[in-house]
């Protein structure tokens, strides 16, 4: 059972380097920061926000740059993940705030990891959510994410450079694609272990959505769940969101100076058991005595898939608040 809000949902937008974010509120006391990833929202921490705000906190929810109402930069470059990052810490100053936890699902977890890493003196500690950590560093990101389709086939990620290539296969239909993305990602609609994943390439010049598994909607997403989703990407589009992937060789470059550094706050990682993320990545997680050295605990939800935060929300709640208690709270400033 979920806890009973303490509050109503406030929606409210302030100024930062995007132009403007737009954020959802609710609850009083220490400022947590949740941050969404690809392709969700604000409300995508819907089942958050009444909990955390129960356990005494400040929880608030924003739509990432390019997203909901949030204000979409043009330019492709300015989605790098420094001024993501500088987005954060404008949400915790427009707040009142000197610093918050920041806790990331999917891109929003390397959104969350990049702003410890840089801002330690606001962010006091980070909470990891399906995609683990890894220090900046290493090969080029499409040189990797290149090689992973093979000869035929082309991966996801490699499929999103190109701009308008992938917005000329989701737009027609936001909608129906959203649907099938959802549910390649979810545990209870996508491939039995051992098969193909097939959201994660195309085949033969093909469309990511010719992969995706055919039936009815996962679980944990409900028909008004998913007309939510699908109306915020009908109105801004998608590009703004794909902009992300089309930055992650500049942000291999303006991180260099970071290079395999770890991050010393703090921490928690959430990911689930059948999650492709915590599979291919797991020597990330091995590496977390290093990489995260006040880590508080690792947890692998068996059973659950990518959306983990929907997908099993009493479960993440209940490990994000007693996570949270352990924290100790600064003077809280402003309204």
């Amino acid at each position: 059972m979920q806890p009973e809000p303490t509050a109503e949902l406030r929606h409210r937008t302030v100024e930062a380097p995007a132009g403007r974010l737009h954020l959802v509120e609710q609850g009083t006391g220490p400022l947590v920061l949740l941050v969404h990833g690809f392709p969700e929202s604000w409300y995508s921490w819907r089942r958050q926000l009444p909990a955390l705000a129960a356990a005494g906190h400040r929880a608030v929810a924003i739509d990432v740059r390019g997203y909901g109402r949030s204000s979409k930069p043009e330019a492709t470059d300015a989605y790098r993940m420094l001024d993501l990052v500088e987005d954060n810490v404008a949400v915790v100053r427009a707040l009142g705030e000197e610093s918050a936890v920041v806790v990331g699902h999917d891109w929003g977890s390397n959104i969350a990891a990049a702003s410890a890493l840089l801002h330690p003196e606001v962010f006091r500690a980070v909470g990891l959510l399906s995609v683990p950590y890894t220090p900046p560093g290493g090969p080029r990101p499409t040189d990797i994410f290149g090689q992973l389709g093979g000869p035929e086939q082309e991966f996801y990620v490699s499929y999103f450079q190109e701009p308008g290539r992938a917005e000329a296969e989701i737009e027609p239909d936001i909608r129906g694609w959203l649907a099938g993305f959802y549910a390649a990602l979810s545990a209870d609609t996508m491939p039995a272990r051992g098969e193909p994943d097939p959201h994660f390439v195309t085949r033969g010049g093909g469309r990511l959505r010719d992969r995706f598994p055919a039936g009815s909607l996962p679980a944990w997403l409900s028909e008004d769940d998913l007309d939510v989703y699908a109306g915020e990407f009908e109105r801004t589009g998608i590009t703004g969101a794909l902009n992300r992937y089309r930055t992650m060789d500049r942000d291999w470059e303006d991180l260099a100076p970071h290079r395999g550094a770890p991050i010393k706050q703090p921490s928690l990682f959430i990911g689930g058991a059948q999650d492709a993320s915590t599979t291919w990545m797991s020597d990330a997680i091995d590496a977390y005595p290093t990489t995260l050295p006040a880590l508080s605990a690792s947890h692998l939800l068996d059973g659950c898939g990518h959306w983990i935060q929907q997908e099993r929300p009493e479960e993440v709640n209940h490990l994000l608040t007693d996570w949270l208690a352990t924290l100790q709270g600064p003077t809280r400033h402003g309204c």
